[in-house]
């Protein structure tokens, strides 16, 4: 299988886009990490998978972050999936309220790949996740549109700084997962099937179609330095 034999860690593994690559890769003989700030979602995931190995992690917290990598031994594959969505309008609030979004995407994808990067060898990967707010920002969510742009350009210029490791992002249209019931609660769907009426293919794409865009990222050893964007084509219209 394209993995086996390959240690694939997953930050943000326990649900959603990043828990449908942890279950590919472990499909296609990866050794496979996820890693979450939850401890009741990395067991429930962990239970669904089967024989995974898991941390509880903040990608925020630069310590515990070096604390996962100086534990897993090689690493071949880095998926980081982890990112907050913060909605709101720059005048509002406070300036602290925005800090997440921008931090986990930004810095927490620096803390990981300064950890990561020593214990990898030529070949490996790793994958960032952007999102179709860097093509189709919206009012009141200028800092995910911030954050998802700045992972996407950070995914280029360090395929030139990291070579030979290949660096990559995936950028997600609308996606059923669960991060969308916490914002839509019960108009979650009425919310999905205004926004699939719009796109292109007249659907949201799932979760596993996202993970599988991240699986082709990881064993394709001659993309680099690309974006890959599993949005219906969104950001045309």
């Amino acid at each position: 299988m394209q993995l086996e034999g390959k240690h694939v860690v997953v930050v943000g593994g326990s649900q959603g886009i990043g828990y449908e690559t942890a279950r590919l890769a472990k499909q296609l003989g990866a050794d496979v990490t996820i890693a979450s700030r939850s401890l009741s979602k990395l067991e429930e995931a962990s239970e669904r998978l089967g024989k995974v190995y898991t941390a509880i992690v903040d990608i925020t917290d630069e310590a515990a972050v070096d604390r996962l990598f100086t534990t897993t031994g090689q690493v071949d594959h880095v998926y980081i999936a982890a990112g907050s969505f913060f909605g709101g309008k720059i005048l509002d609030g406070s300036v602290e309220q925005f800090r997440p979004a921008i931090e986990s995407r930004v810095w927490g994808s620096v803390y990981v790949i300064r950890a990561a990067v020593p214990k990898m060898f030529s070949g490996g990967s790793i994958t960032l996740t952007g999102g179709l707010s860097t093509a189709r920002p919206v009012a009141g969510a200028w800092a995910t549109a911030v954050a998802t742009a700045a992972a996407e350009q950070m995914s280029r210029a360090l395929a030139i700084e990291l070579t030979p490791i290949r660096v990559n992002a995936v950028s997600p249209g609308w996606t059923d997962t669960p991060m969308w019931d916490a914002i839509f609660g019960e108009a979650k769907q009425g919310a999905f099937q205004e926004v699939a009426s719009k796109i292109l293919t007249g659907r949201l794409a799932t979760a596993e179609e996202v993970a599988s865009s991240v699986i082709f990222l990881m064993t394709n050893p001659s993309i680099t330095g690309e974006v890959i964007h599993v949005d219906g084509g969104h950001r045309y219209v």
